[in-house]
């Protein structure tokens, strides 16, 4: 098993330009009802949990026809999840997505919450800019 590193400050600021992330803050908490509506009902839930050999495709490529994409996604960013596909997004590009979704959402976190990079504290950026 592979340890999970922090992202780099690009993948960070690569991020806060994500379509998705920024579809994901719009649809934050807006539909409670998401799950029941999304693709993956239908689908084995191991599609979605490939082994760290394997390609994502096949949940990737489900993910991106789905009407509840951003919803999703906003869960999974909300909870911190970190495994699996969620939202049409892999657990490397989340880990960039929630520094930038943590800046957002949470912008009153004290300094010693933020996460370190090399050493030094991330400071969040707003989206859009």
């Amino acid at each position: 098993m592979t340890r999970a590193r922090m992202p780099r400050p690009h993948e960070v600021a690569a991020a806060r330009r994500d379509t998705r992330l920024l579809r994901a803050l719009h649809e934050r908490q807006r539909d409670e009802a998401w799950r029941t509506r999304g693709l993956c009902q239908s689908v084995d839930p191991e599609t979605f949990f490939p082994a760290p050999n394997e390609p994502a495709d096949a949940a990737m490529a489900l993910c991106h026809t789905c009407d509840v994409q951003g919803a999703c996604l906003a869960w999974a960013l909300e909870v911190g999840d970190c495994y699996g596909v969620w939202g049409g997004t892999t657990p490397r590009e989340r880990r960039a997505m929630l520094v930038a979704w943590r800046g957002e959402v949470q912008p009153g976190v004290t300094d010693a919450a933020r996460p370190l990079v090399r050493g030094r504290r991330l400071t969040p950026v707003p989206l859009g800019r």
